[in-house]
This record gives C-alpha cells, sequence and structure tokens, in this order.
C-alpha cells in the first residue's frame, strides 16, 4: 500500500520514520542474512531481461516506486547472484591465466572488493551528486535519486558487461588463440566484446536514469558513445589489444609478490 499522508500532503510520522534512507538501508543489509527472503527467480528475470529487454527491468522499478514508496531494490537477491556470477567467472579467468590457488583468491579479492564494490561506489556516488544537482527538473526534497537506485543502475549496467568480459572472453583467450595474439583477427575480435560491453552499460544506465520522470535532458548520458566509437576505431587502427592488457594487468595485480621475490633472488 501506498504510504498514507495528513491533511497537509506530508508523510504521516511513523511512515516518515520508515521510509527515511537509513531504514531502507537497514532493511536491505537485513535481509542479506536472510537467503529465504530473497526472491532469486526474479532476480534471475531480470538478469535475462537485462540483455533481451532492459525496459521492462526498469518498468518493474517504477511498479516498486508506486507500491513500496522507493526506487531503489528493497531485495538483495540480485546482488547475491551478481557476486555469485563474479567469482565464479574470476575462478575462470585464473585456470585460463595459469594462476595458481593463492593468485586466484587475491584475484578474486581485488575484483569483487576494488571491480566491483569500490568502482560501484564512486560511480554510483558520481551519478548521485550529478542527476541530483544538474538533471533535476524542479530541485526538491520530494524529487530526487535514491543513491541506492543509482546504485541499482550501476549493478543492471555492470552485470552485462562481466558476463561478456569475464565470461565469454575467456572461451577466446587461449583456446581459440584469438584475443591474446597480435593478429588482426585477435584483437578486433576482443576489441569488438569491448566495445559490445561498454556499450551494454552506457546504454542500460542511460534507460535506468531515463526512467525517472523527474529527470531532463538525460540523453546526455548517451554521449559518450562517441568517444567509445572513435576509441575503438583507433584500436584496430593501431593494434591495440584491450584484452591482452587486461590480463597483464590482472596478472601484475596478483602475482607482484612473486615477481618480486624473483628478482630479489
Amino acid at each position: 500500500m501506498l504510504p498514507t499522508t495528513n491533511s497537509n500532503g506530508a508523510l504521516a510520522s511513523r511512515d516518515a520514520a520508515r521510509h527515511t534512507a537509513g531504514a531502507k538501508r537497514y532493511k536491505y543489509l537485513r535481509r542479506l542474512l536472510h537467503f529465504r527472503q530473497m526472491d532469486f527467480e526474479f532476480a534471475l528475470w531480470q538478469m535475462l531481461y537485462l540483455f533481451t529487454s532492459p525496459q521492462r527491468v526498469y518498468r518493474n522499478f517504477q511498479y516498486r516506486k508506486q507500491t513500496k514508496d522507493q526506487w531503489a531494490r528493497d531485495d538483495p537477491a540480485f546482488l547475491v547472484l551478481l557476486s555469485i556470477w563474479l567469482c565464479v567467472s574470476t575462478i575462470g579467468f585464473g585456470l585460463v591465466l595459469e594462476m595458481g590457488v593463492v593468485e586466484t583468491l587475491k584475484l578474486l579479492l581485488w575484483v569483487v572488493f576494488v571491480d566491483c564494490i569500490g568502482v560501484g561506489l564512486l560511480i554510483s556516488t558520481i551519478m548521485w551528486v550529478v542527476t541530483n544537482r544538474y538533471l533535476l527538473k524542479q530541485p526538491s526534497r520530494n524529487f530526487d535519486v535514491e543513491w541506492g537506485y543509482a546504485f541499482d543502475v550501476h549493478l543492471n549496467a555492470f552485470y552485462p558487461l562481466l558476463v561478456i568480459l569475464h565470461f565469454l572472453q575467456l572461451f577466446f583467450i587461449n583456446h581459440l588463440v584469438m584475443i591474446s595474439s597480435d593478429w588482426f583477427l585477435g584483437y578486433f575480435v576482443g576489441n569488438t566484446l569491448w566495445l559490445i560491453a561498454i556499450g551494454y552499460y552506457l546504454y542500460i544506465t542511460f534507460l535506468g536514469y531515463n526512467a525517472l520522470p523527474f529527470l531532463k535532458n538525460t540523453v546526455v548520458l548517451l554521449y559518450p558513445f562517441a568517444l567509445l566509437g572513435l576509441l575503438y576505431i583507433l584500436s584496430i587502427s593501431l593494434g591495440w589489444n584491450f584484452t591482452r592488457g587486461l590480463c597483464s594487468f590482472y596478472k601484475y595485480r596478483v602475482m607482484q609478490d612473486r615477481l618480486a621475490s624473483e628478482i630479489g633472488h
């Protein structure tokens, strides 16, 4: 049911306390400890439609606003499934790059806490500030972008990127000897996957903020596509191999201690 209001149109005191950002955050974090309360089937449905019809996912966010008076997810099932995907794909990367158990574990910690959570918190905060400061039609406390919603938009956009770069690429890096090579076909396939993955991220991010009726000029979020296209053309022309760079970066992250010890000996 929608929150009740008094004669002045404000939330009743009990409902207002229940709908504060702190209360919503506490409820979300508390549900992380209760797996039986999570709707994993619905979260899987969202993951599927983020590839086939992301507009339907954000339509559900609009329904949540109407029924629960919040845009952000109140069920952490999506985050849990995304974490499982991240762990499995990172272990796959460790196997493909022939890392040991310790190095794979270190890579997993880096990817989860830095690449996903750390970068996600940073991007979400930046988008939360930018949208509330520059894209609101009528700045007001009653109409603003929830930080939790900004984080959900990042998670939605990050999932297809994760599947493309951390899962599909694994079948090309070594077995077909394409992406990790200097052949034109190698870096063409690899860089094209990067183009698709980042393009998905930008498009789903745009859809997320475009779904909010109190924002304006959200089309500016599509402008990075021009820079992305230019960078893709340059990379193909100059023979840059983004995937080989990613693999080298991962190895440097987790194997620098071993390299330092070998140099010392």
